[in-house]
């Protein structure tokens, strides 16, 4: 039986210098951070120079390289803060869920582990909006928590990536396969804390969310399978 917690971003907060978004994302961090290989792998799933809506754009990490690459991008965020970063491409502001642009693109991505959210209706809402904005033929590239990361982490683990370094300050399990997990970035310069509530979607539950949004998968993309193909059930 499924859980009925539900979860709200209230619980989501950050630490540290400037501006944060609602769900505790430093602005001036995210604009500090590259791409993390995510556009080689849209781009080896999308038609070259095709119309892609990115869903949760930030800074522009992603923005910027897709642009680059050839891509018609349409970047949507919740943060003006955010977009005020971005260049080279038309902003949305606006929230993701219930979005309704009154257009379809060859392409939608939503990265950055969004549909990871603990709130499953959050999480439908998401998705449908993915289904509401593809294009006849198109498909939708899903960003997913990758395989096993709830377990591999643990206080204290620490990576680098570029200049910063990332370490595990705490990790809350809540109920099963939902954490509260608090993150702390530093860079030479800086330093900022973030705290989120996700929940560690098993492969089946997260091919059912795509279904009861109207998309089934089509493929994954990485080996670990952080990455999924998504197309829409039309008749």
């Amino acid at each position: 039986m499924r859980s009925m917690t539900t979860y709200s971003r209230d619980g989501h907060s950050g630490s540290g210098s400037g501006a944060f978004t609602p769900d505790g994302c430093s602005v001036e961090m995210y604009a500090r951070l590259p791409e993390n290989g995510e556009t080689a792998v849209i781009a080896a799933a999308a038609p070259p120079g095709a119309t892609l809506l990115e869903l949760g754009a930030g800074a522009g990490r992603m923005t910027r390289p897709l642009l680059e690459r050839g891509f018609a991008v349409t970047a949507v965020d919740e943060s003006e803060a955010m977009l005020a970063k971005i260049d080279g491409a038309p902003t949305v502001h606006a929230a993701i869920e219930g979005l309704d642009l009154g257009r379809r693109f060859d392409v939608v991505t939503l990265a950055s582990f969004l549909v990871n959210t603990a709130d499953e209706a959050h999480r439908g809402r998401l998705l449908r909006t993915c289904a509401r904005h593809v294009a006849p033929g198109g498909c939708v590239l899903v960003q997913r928590e990758p395989d096993g990361l709830h377990q591999a982490l643990s206080p204290g683990s620490t990576w680098s990536r570029g200049a910063m370094t990332v370490t595990v300050v705490s990790l809350e399990p809540l109920e099963e396969n939902v954490s509260r997990t608090c993150l702390r970035y530093d860079f030479e310069d800086a330093h900022w804390t973030q705290t989120f509530v996700s929940h560690a979607l098993s492969t089946s539950r997260f091919e059912t969310a795509l279904a009861e949004a109207g998309l089934r998968l089509d493929a994954y993309l990485t080996e670990d399978r952080s990455w999924a193909r998504c197309l829409p059930h039309r008749p």
